[in-house]
């Protein structure tokens, strides 16, 4: 028997859904712009860079962001937002002209003529995406694919970070949308930081300008239960020494902490999970190891070193799916040394491996092949073709 809270959430879910309906027939707001990252988490990735940047090129454009209620406190302050669900969020959603998301608007929602949508996305596909998982069981039996061809029909533009992204996104999710292969607006920091301001962060997190960092950052498993690294931080930072600081990034699908070392500024294990921005970490990192998470295209902007640690490759491959072989050593394909056990993970450190010229002609080719269009400017880049923004003549 339905409890009077369900009935109360119903009837309210239902109420608001009415009130969508009406607002429907409301005129568009030519100013309005709704922004969402990562199912409504909050401001951040590629939908972050492009509001600031809107907010510096097109003024008029009056910014919001779609936000879930458990996940509030993420958002900075002075910035607008709507709580998912709520009668101001259905009123934005249904009088916005642009939407702009790095992943979909949970709840649904009818797009309407004049409306224009940017998909973002939120990475380099290494692992398989959309259509491609039919061939995967356990990935298909989880996915909705009538529902995604649906999104991607919402769709006007799709962007881009490289060739490679490009011609997955048109495999993977077809549809009618024009692509805009930019770069992603989120890199555009690691290109415009300044020594100053990678001083000003590490200091933040407490960090000794004399100490060697390394940010360790996995990505989920579709066939495991929670987060278990694949490597021991404390074990790695007590082999390497009191002149490393090993910060630890899990996945934000296993929420804010990673359960590991902590999140005080004295300890040489950092767990710096529930960190806002992902970016301040790349660039306090004197290098990243990581396994098949995306991040390690966007790190590639830094050329610094990234360290591949993959116990589970063959594994992954067989549960999920690559595009390419990310341990072949083949240039463009791996981006450093890769190392498959934990001793190995140390001796590439205690060896120099980690940043040895063969590891750094890896690094060149993976970004030559994966940041192509990555060189600072492409939230202006965004901005200008997104919002119809003209470039300003040149001065005289």
């Amino acid at each position: 028997m339905p409890t009077r809270a369900s009935v109360k959430r119903y009837v309210r879910r239902q109420v608001m859904r009415a009130a969508y309906r009406t607002d429907l027939h409301r005129p568009l707001d030519p100013d309005l712009a709704v922004y969402g990252a990562y199912w409504n988490r909050g401001a951040a990735c590629n939908p972050a860079a492009i509001h600031a940047k809107a907010r510096e090129l097109a003024p008029r454009i009056r910014g919001v962001w779609a936000v879930s209620s458990r996940h509030r406190d993420r958002m900075p302050a002075g910035v607008p937002y709507v709580i998912e669900g709520s009668r101001p969020y259905w009123r934005a959603m249904a009088t916005a002209t642009y939407l702009v998301n790095n992943s979909s608007f949970p709840g649904g929602f009818t797009k309407r003529p004049g409306q224009r949508y940017l998909q973002t996305h939120h990475g380099t596909p290494l692992k398989t995406m959309g259509l491609d998982q039919r061939a995967y069981p356990e990935l298909a039996r989880k996915a909705d694919f009538a529902k995604i061809l649906a999104h991607v029909g919402q769709w006007d533009f799709s962007l881009s970070a490289n060739p490679h992204s490009t011609e997955v996104w048109d495999r993977v999710y077809p549809g009618s949308y024009q692509r805009l292969d930019l770069g992603y607006p989120r890199n555009d920091v690691y290109f415009t930081a300044t020594a100053e301001d990678i001083a000003k962060i590490r200091a933040e997190l407490g960090i000794h300008a004399d100490r060697t960092v390394l940010l360790y950052a996995p990505t989920h498993r579709d066939y495991r239960e929670g987060f278990v690294p694949d490597l021991d931080p404390e074990r790695l930072a007590r082999e390497l020494g009191p002149e490393y600081v090993v910060l630890v990034r899990a996945h934000y699908f296993y929420g804010r902490s990673a359960g590991v070392g902590g999140s005080t500024p004295t300890g040489r294990v950092r767990d710096v999970t529930a960190h806002p921005r992902v970016e301040d970490l790349c660039l306090a990192a004197d290098a990243l190891i990581t396994d098949y998470s995306s991040l390690a295209f966007d790190y590639a902007c830094l050329d610094r070193p990234i360290v591949v640690h993959a116990p589970d490759w063959d594994t992954y491959r067989t549960t999920r799916g690559t595009y390419f072989d990310l341990l072949s050593g083949r240039p463009g394909d791996t981006p450093g040394a890769v190392t498959v056990t934990s001793d190995e993970l140390v001796e590439v450190f205690r060896t120099g491996e980690w940043r040895s010229p063969a590891s750094a002609a890896l690094r060149t080719a993976f970004r030559e092949r994966f940041c192509p269009y990555d060189d600072g400017h492409a939230a202006e880049r965004v901005v200008r073709r997104f919002f119809a923004v003209p470039f300003a003549p040149p001065s005289r």
